[in-house]
This record gives structure tokens, sequence and C-alpha cells, in this order.
């Protein structure tokens, strides 16, 4: 692989901040757009049918590309990476890239999120690789009510194995995410907490939300996190804590019997636009400033186009410092905007 100019400190210059003075703080990779899951709310399978059209392998960024793109958002401020998909797993030979971005200075974390069908088969591989900890998404440990809400793909049983790998694997802190739809899963909700606490492994729940354009988005089926988080209390009482760093998109409760914690992400109840500090790149080099995002710039056709690191560094720059995203504190008037354009889907960029 082509070595690169080593990393400069950072100055006013390098860490820019965008039109809302937010910093560039992490930067979420999709590696695949493809997925082995279906789930309703992210790639309902009506949609995203055998013959759909994915990316193919020259279109998605190679993981050179993948390793010099990151290196330059290092230099202007991102700490921490996180690989997405799609389902990531699916990437092959991904420990590789996972080892190449974690020797690169100034990042201090490489984490993952996968939906854990394929993380037993590779939790020890990833973690020899220098990935640091994973999230694994699970929605409910109902059969019946996982099967609806994967799409009918791959079973409970296989999650938690690759859970149990993980921890084995010491990806830590390990973190399962919970995407909660009323009168769908939010009765197994205490279930999760049941069977996670004690052991290390955080559910966060997450209010179903509005990405893209495919998943019949209905306001009546968000659960309010306040009262879910009521829910738990009543049964396993609750203590604030105190944010881990500021930006963290989880407000995290104590057990008070000391068995852990749970957070709740709540992007439409409690939105929290104003710390957002994450860009993401998806799987064939868009650049995007926002989960909600309609537009997105194409580092891809840049690097292809023999653009030096200069070049790309002003071009990212120039991107974050034009930055004006605050979708979830404006989503009632531009939802009811005549003119609301299409938003990027959340299987391209990540969650």
């Amino acid at each position: 692989m082509p070595t690169h100019e080593v990393i400069v400190p950072l100055n006013a210059r390098h860490a820019p901040r965008d039109a809302l003075a937010r910093p560039m703080r992490d930067l979420r990779i999709s590696v695949m757009d493809r997925c082995n899951f279906r789930c309703p709310y992210c790639m309902p399978r009506e949609t995203f049918h055998d013959q759909y059209r994915f990316l193919g392998s020259q279109e998605r960024l190679s993981f050179e590309e993948i390793v010099r793109l990151a290196r330059l958002f290092v230099q202007l401020g991102v700490r921490k990476l996180r690989l997405t998909g799609g389902e990531p797993l699916l990437r092959a030979n991904l420990p590789e890239l996972i080892g190449d971005l974690s020797a690169i200075p100034g990042v201090e974390d490489v984490a993952l999120t996968t939906n854990g069908v394929l993380l037993a088969r590779y939790a020890a591989e990833l973690r020899a690789a220098g990935l640091k900890r994973v999230t694994v998404s699970l929605d409910s440990l109902d059969p019946e009510v996982f099967k609806r809400m994967s799409g009918g793909l791959g079973g409970v049983a296989e999650v938690l194995e690759g859970i149990e790998a993980a921890r084995r694997a010491e990806l830590t802190p390990l973190k399962v995410n919970a995407v909660v739809q009323r009168g769908i899963n939010d009765h197994t909700a205490l279930e999760l907490v049941e069977r996670f606490r004690g052991t290390g492994v955080v559910v966060r729940f997450i209010e179903y939300m509005d990405v893209g354009n495919r998943n019949h988005w209905q306001p009546e089926l968000v659960v309010p996190s306040k009262e879910l988080a009521a829910r738990i209390g009543a049964r396993w009482p609750l203590a604030p804590l105190q944010p881990g760093y500021r930006g963290e998109v989880a407000a995290r409760y104590a057990f008070a019997d000391g068995q852990g914690e749970v957070g709740f992400i709540s992007s439409v109840s409690q939105p929290f636009c104003g710390d957002c500090s994450r860009a993401r790149l998806s799987s064939d080099g868009m650049l995007y400033t926002c989960l909600f995002g309609t537009h997105g710039t194409s580092l891809r056709d840049a690097l292809r186009g023999g653009a030096n690191d200069d070049a790309l560094l002003e071009l990212v720059r120039s991107v974050w410092l034009r930055r004006s995203d605050r979708y979830s504190e404006l989503r009632a008037q531009l939802r009811a905007s005549t003119h609301e354009e299409r938003k990027v889907e959340m299987f391209y960029i990540g969650g």
C-alpha cells in the first residue's frame, strides 16, 4: 500500500467546524451495501428483493481507498471510526481493513455495527486485527417477533452465539441495539433487558426513525424513550448517568442494584442534532453529513480522478464547513413540506 504524509498536529485549519460550530469527530464507514437481513425499517423485502441491483465490487471503495480517506479525515479531527453496512461482515477480508485503520496515527477507536449472524465466525479474528468494540442489532429475543423484524432471515440463537463470541474476544464495551416499534416488539423490551442485565452487555433502545423513504414510517409507531424508560424503571429502578463524552447519542441510566446500565437513543422525541459530530461515508464513496441527508458528495470520483491529498482534504473540509443539518430538530416542518426531498437509505450509509 502506498505511504502517505505523516499526520501533522491539528490546528484551526485542519479541524473545521460546521455552520453550527460542530466539530467532526466520528466517521462512519459503510463497507457493504448488501445485507443478509431484510428488516422492514431498513430494507423491506418488497423493495429489496432478489432482483434488486446492489453495487458491483468495482463500484465500492477498495480497502486502499478507504484507508487513504480515513487518514485524511483524521487530519480534519476525526478520532473514532465505525464500520457499518448493510452488513459489514459480508465484506471479504474485513479484518485486513480493520488492521490498517487501527494503525492510523490519531485513531483512538475502531468499532463495528453488525446484525451478529456472522459474528461468531469472525469475532476472534476481528479482535486480533485491532477492532476494539462491537454493537449488535437485536430487536427481540422472541423468535417470531425476531423473524418478523429481520424479514424472515437469521435466527435469535445465531445472534446470541455471536454476542457470546464477541464477549469472549473482549470486544467491549459490547452493546445491543434494538429498534422499538409500538405493537410490534415493544412488548418484548423488558425481556431483552432481563437477558443482559449483569452480563456487561449494554442494551440500548432506539426510537423508530424515518430514515430513508421506503420503511413506511408512521409516528404513531414510535415508542418515546421516556415511556420505555418508565416501564423498565418500574421493574428495575434506574438512575441517570452523565454522558461519557460530548455528542454521545444515548442517554444512559444505571440500574440502582449495580447490574449494569441501559441506554436510549431518542432521535424523534429528544433530538440531539446540536452535538452531532458524525460524518458518513457510503460504500461507493459518497460523503454525507447527516443520517437523514438528501445529497452527498462523491469522494470516489475525486479519488479516481487523480486528486492529491491536499485537494481531497479541501473537498472534505469545504463540505463540513457548509454543513447545517439538523433534520431531527426540524422533522415536523420538513415532513410537512410539499417539496420534501428524498432521503438517503439507511442500508446505504449505515445507522
